[in-house]
């Protein structure tokens, strides 16, 4: 199955600059399903994991946001969806189906922002997935967390050995948001309902090997987040289409 991580964009505008179409259209009602594992485990909140560099870890929170939404048809048209913004938690299963309404069209691949665009990182107080009661917002750097992990490692050196990486930036050489393209695999049948995976295990290793013996804690933008970032930009991929 075909992945790729596109170039890491920032506003949600780009489409329009770029000339990519808001939908206009006949609709389809299509679900995205969001499946959250680590490894070939099945995550489960208060379970205990080993991480690929070989550290036992409990998970506890695990969360991300996810927005600009926009679809790909086998003729190549890349559509973007009215801009939405859905704060995807292991807590709440609900916020693990996304309804969308797309282009009553054969989807090639789907594209999505894995974070909270600028425009919206410095818009103030908001309100729905953007509430800063969701305790996704830094109030003290006016900024959102874009993906959250948390738990407890035996590796960790911190008191009650818990881990803490709060990712989040979207400024120059530190910007965290990442850009996902996921491709779909062959279906001769409608698609209602698109099934992505989410891998923990990436957070630690991909590009950048991270230890919680090393790094148990990332509460801010910098290079440390950039890094994590990287890595978990291939954390999704597509297990079923139906």
């Amino acid at each position: 199955m075909k992945r790729s991580i596109l170039k890491n964009i920032a506003l949600p505008f780009i489409w329009i600059l770029t000339g990519i179409p808001t939908a206009t259209y006949s609709q389809k009602q299509v679900s995205l399903i969001f499946h959250h594992k680590a490894g070939s485990e099945e995550l489960v909140l208060g379970n205990s994991y080993i991480t690929p560099l070989g550290e036992k870890i409990i998970v506890q929170r695990f969360r991300y946001y996810v927005s600009n939404i926009s679809i790909t048809d086998k003729q190549g048209k890349q559509t973007m969806l009215p801009i939405d913004y859905f704060l995807v938690d292991e807590a709440d299963s609900l916020s693990k189906i996304i309804p969308l309404s797309l282009p009553n069209s054969d989807i090639r691949s789907i594209q999505f922002l894995l974070g909270v665009d600028s425009i919206r990182n410095v818009s103030g107080i908001q309100t729905g997935a953007l509430d800063p009661m969701k305790g996704m917002f830094w109030t003290w750097n006016s900024g959102y967390i874009m993906a959250k992990l948390e738990g407890t490692s035996e590796s960790s050196t911190i008191g009650g050995h818990y881990f803490t990486y709060h990712i989040g930036g979207f400024k120059g050489e530190n910007n965290t948001l990442q850009t996902i393209s996921l491709s779909l695999p062959e279906s001769k049948e409608p698609v209602q309902e698109i099934h992505i995976t989410a891998d923990i295990n990436t957070w630690f290793k991909n590009k950048s090997d991270i230890k919680t013996a090393e790094t148990p804690v990332c509460h801010m933008p910098g290079p440390l987040a950039k890094k994590i970032a990287d890595n978990y930009s291939a954390m999704f991929s597509i297990n079923a289409v139906r």
